[in-house]
């Protein structure tokens, strides 16, 4: 059964409108994954509004959000994402990485409430549910098998394996690396995947500036899917202040460093593996 990978939103920190980010999309965090009858979501940035806009007009109203972590630009597309004002959708939330009393849904609570919101969470039509996890922990959904993994993120985050019986993507963002010394952590969640979606807002002649920030560069994310024999990776979760014009320079630099083997992530780009 072949696994379908969709870049609904593509950039990290803060949503990116305007001529200089057409080309690769200024929307925040959001990845669907399909297999057979099972839909998976990967975060709820800005690109969600548009998935759910699809969504609707599909009448595909239930849905599964896996959460990397809570930042704002991870969860910002989450109140206008239209299945959760019908009442018969229904919508189920997880994440690995709360450790707020009240978990994940204590941080939605907070998100849909007066006066940063007008629609409280307990004013949603839909049927709403939360559920945490430790990452680390691997369950199934529908035909899928996750294995999740921590991530070096300020207030953490989770990594996502997501396999069928017959290909494997790994979502991995977003997450800090220490030069010279490979995350074994991750280098065992990625091994042998078909994809990997990978942190790469910065490259490595910027990182020594944001070191602390919480994030990686597209140089490592090649290293460490060299070192895990990776079939493809997905560059990802694009700096604000990385024009179309950059990304098409990190695009060239990157198909130079491994040939055949990268792609910088586009919204609405399809990836597919049989």
């Amino acid at each position: 059964m072949s696994l379908d990978v969709r870049f609904w939103g593509v950039r990290g920190s803060i949503a990116c409108p305007g001529a200089h980010f057409a080309r690769y999309g200024g929307n925040t965090s959001c990845v669907e994954v399909i297999s057979g009858d099972t839909r998976l979501i990967l975060d709820a940035g800005t690109g969600l509004r548009e998935l759910g806009n699809e969504r609707m007009a599909r009448g595909q109203l239930d849905t599964t959000l896996l959460l990397s972590h809570t930042h704002w630009d991870h969860i910002n597309g989450f109140p206008f994402f239209s299945p959760i004002y019908q009442e018969a959708a229904s919508v189920r939330v997880l994440a690995g990485h709360v450790k707020l009393p009240g978990g994940v849904r204590s941080v939605f609570d907070r998100q849909l409430s007066a006066p940063v919101f007008p629609v409280p969470l307990a004013q949603l039509k839909a049927k709403v549910s939360f559920e945490d996890f430790s990452a680390g922990e691997r369950f199934t959904l529908g035909n899928l098998d996750i294995t999740t993994a921590p991530l070096n993120h300020p207030d953490d985050a989770t990594a996502y394996r997501i396999a069928s019986s017959t290909a494997s993507i790994c979502y991995v963002t977003d997450t800090e690396h220490t030069p010279g010394k490979p995350n074994e952590t991750i280098l065992g969640l990625i091994q042998d995947a078909d994809l990997v979606i990978y942190d790469s807002t910065y490259t490595d002649e910027q990182f020594s500036k944001f070191v602390g920030w919480g994030h990686s560069t597209w140089q490592e994310a090649v290293r460490l899917c060299q070192a895990a024999n990776v079939q493809r990776l997905a560059i990802f979760h694009h700096a604000p202040e990385h024009h179309d014009n950059d990304m098409d320079a990190i695009a060239q630099g990157a198909s130079l460093l491994w040939p055949g083997h990268t792609t910088v992530a586009r919204e609405g780009t399809l990836l597919s593996f049989p």
